[in-house]
């Protein structure tokens, strides 16, 4: 079944007469074209019966043929008024819309408001649950992009390991690991690279600087690959020079509970029980009040997406999920430690895509 079908069966099943798509994601997701429209309004209106179409800036219009989409693309001039092409090509398909299904977390409230003037009487629905469900399980075309990006973001940290030495800059290597990867086939990094070091590790989202490594230090790595549209995400932490016995503390008791974490992956599992077996282990060595956040998230065309691995989710794990598995101590103002790996749902386990080796790496 196509991505644009299970839309239209949607529309069909809950009685909605269109739904307009704006998130880039999802559009890729749904035509394979892939844009940043920055401040230009580029969307894909599915109905239930009628013609699908995208509109775009004009310039993109070649582009979106180009990946094969078969059906209408409208593109608008920066002079035109785009929401007068998107009224009349749905009113020359539909002329009596009265429900819409929306992203509602994506459509801005200008745009919404937009919609409301020259759609008076319309009513709208939320598209965003059905759209995150209609990704959650990926197909093995899906897979083999996922794996691929996955062995880019294992270059990308051995790339980065072999550029440590004491006096040089997080920037510094940051530079040299995405200079390696876009030659090796990377199209981007699926989010700006994290690379910290000494006390910045204690930051689960700290931002690299001008700060010089030095011995004793530990380096964390967290950073991902986009490959022909799918993103990874890695989180590896190394030694520049031998660690403190707390560092080798925090850092075993981090590996220890990624691992119990894996071995409860497979079909059945609630998220929630992935996100406890971490939890706990972290707890049980006193260190419970320095892990903030859940275990992990959905991994596929977005670098976070459905399921979300708190331990409040109740949601059975399911063969062909992607998710991260990324457990972390961060004590303030001393250290901090993650590792993370991207894990497949497999008919009887977990399938690690990330194969990066975890066994602590002390760099002389």
């Amino acid at each position: 079944m196509s991505n644009i079908k299970k839309v239209q069966d949607f529309l069909v099943t809950h009685a909605i007469d269109a739904a307009l798509i704006t998130n880039p994601d999802n559009i890729y997701y749904l035509t394979n074209f892939r844009s940043d429209p920055h401040e230009r309004l580029l969307g894909v209106v599915v109905f239930k019966e009628e013609e699908p179409f995208i509109i775009c800036p004009a310039m993109e219009v070649a582009d979106v043929k180009a990946v094969g989409w078969s059906h209408e693309a409208i593109g608008y001039k920066d002079t035109d008024n785009a929401f007068e092409f998107l009224e009349r090509a749905i009113m020359k398909r539909l002329p009596e819309l009265t429900l819409l299904a929306i992203e509602k977390e994506h459509l801005t409230v200008d745009r919404f408001e937009i919609l409301q003037e020259r759609f008076p009487a319309l009513q709208f629905a939320k598209l965003d649950r059905e759209l995150a469900n209609n990704r959650l399980i990926k197909d093995e075309t899906e897979l083999d992009c996922l794996r691929k990006a996955a062995e880019l973001a294992d270059y990308a940290i051995e790339v980065g390991c072999n550029e440590i030495v004491e006096g040089k800059t997080e920037l510094e290597i940051v530079q040299a690991i995405e200079q390696a990867v876009k030659r090796k086939g990377a199209e981007k990094m699926s989010f700006d690279t994290i690379l910290v070091s000494g006390k910045k590790t204690a930051s689960p989202h700290g931002i690299p600087g001008h700060r010089a490594i030095e011995k004793g230090d530990f380096i964390l790595f967290d950073l991902g690959v986009v490959y022909k549209g799918y993103c990874s995400d890695i989180t590896r932490t190394v030694a520049l020079g031998e660690p403190t016995d707390e560092m080798r503390k925090i850092y075993e008791t981090v590996k220890k509970a990624q691992q119990a974490a894996i071995d409860v992956v497979r079909p059945g599992t609630l998220a929630k029980e992935v996100d406890l077996a971490a939890r706990t282990v972290i707890e049980e060595a006193g260190y419970g009040e320095l892990f903030p956040h859940r275990i992990g998230h959905g991994l596929g065309i977005s670098v976070h997406e459905y399921p979300s691995l708190t331990d409040q989710n109740e949601m059975p794990l399911e063969e062909g999920m992607v998710f991260t598995i990324e457990p972390g101590i961060y004590y303030p103002n001393i250290t901090g430690v993650r590792i993370e790996d991207d894990i497949v749902v497999t008919k009887d386990g977990a399938e690690v895509l990330t194969k990066f080796p975890k066994d602590l790496r002390i760099i002389q």
